[in-house]
């Protein structure tokens, strides 16, 4: 390239320095010496600027090819795109009927725990009403059978003590000085007698009692904790501790014995 600005500055020279022509602007000049300059430029001029010049020629062809390939080429992407999003489509299809489906599944396993756990208290619930019933009917012919020991006790206590009475007056009754003792002794002993037959009655009403409200404590913690799994059952809020109940229920007991 340095040669190609050095001839050119030689060509201005000589255009600058040649004679010129008589009334008018041209001048003379050495055609030799241009000629050859001229060729100087040209051999000096790079290839590339004729390429460039190629490229320049060619231009609209090859803006007009690059327009093309990039229309064909938003055609293709745009054509990919609409696959994709198809494709994502059916799989987001796919996904949400799979998740429903487990869902479902899900739904029914849970229904069918929960049923489970409903026959179960139930069966337990029933179990539990059947033994204290048992117990009821244990509690209520042993208290039945005390009371009647302690009434025939007292039965037996009261006529054994008629009869020492009747006896001890009968034997003091020839005895002028002794039968109104033996009067009030008889009555001391027949009114103790009745006193003691009534506080065996009063023990075994109270022991009867006793033994009855302890059974009705229990069967009432027994449907509290059957009526509080079931309201657990219903609500979802974990499974019914019943072992717990009963052992507050037998602290109670405890505690009032």
């Amino acid at each position: 390239m340095y040669r190609v600005f050095e001839a050119l500055d030689e060509l201005v020279a000589i255009v600058e320095e040649a004679r010129g022509v008589p009334m008018t602007a041209g001048c003379v000049v050495p055609r030799g010496d241009v000629l050859e300059l001229l060729d100087d430029v040209r051999d000096a001029i790079p290839g590339e600027l004729d390429d460039a010049q190629d490229v320049l020629d060619h231009r609209d062809k090859l803006v007009g090819d690059a327009r093309s390939n990039a229309e064909k080429t938003v055609a293709s992407a745009n054509a990919e795109a609409g696959s994709t999003i198809e494709n994502a489509r059916d799989d987001a299809d796919r996904i949400l009927a799979d998740a429903k489906a487990q869902a479902d599944r899900m739904v029914a396993e849970a229904r069918a725990h929960a049923e489970q756990l409903v026959t179960d208290a139930q069966a337990e619930s029933e179990a539990t009403i059947a033994e204290g019933q048992r117990e009821y009917d244990t509690l209520t012919t042993r208290a039945r059978s005390e009371a009647d020991r302690m009434i025939d006790a007292g039965k037996a206590s009261y006529e054994r003590s008629v009869a020492e009475g009747t006896a001890e007056q009968e034997r003091l009754v020839s005895q002028t000085e002794v039968v109104q003792q033996a009067h009030a002794e008889s009555a001391r002993v027949i009114d103790a007698a009745h006193a003691e037959s009534d506080r065996l009655r009063s023990d075994c009403d109270l022991y009867v009692d006793t033994k009855l409200a302890e059974f009705e404590e229990f069967l009432s913690g027994t449907i509290r904790s059957v009526g509080r799994g079931r309201q657990q059952l219903r609500t979802g809020s974990g499974v019914p501790d019943y072992a717990s109940d009963y052992d507050a229920d037998d602290r109670r007991s405890e505690r009032r014995r």
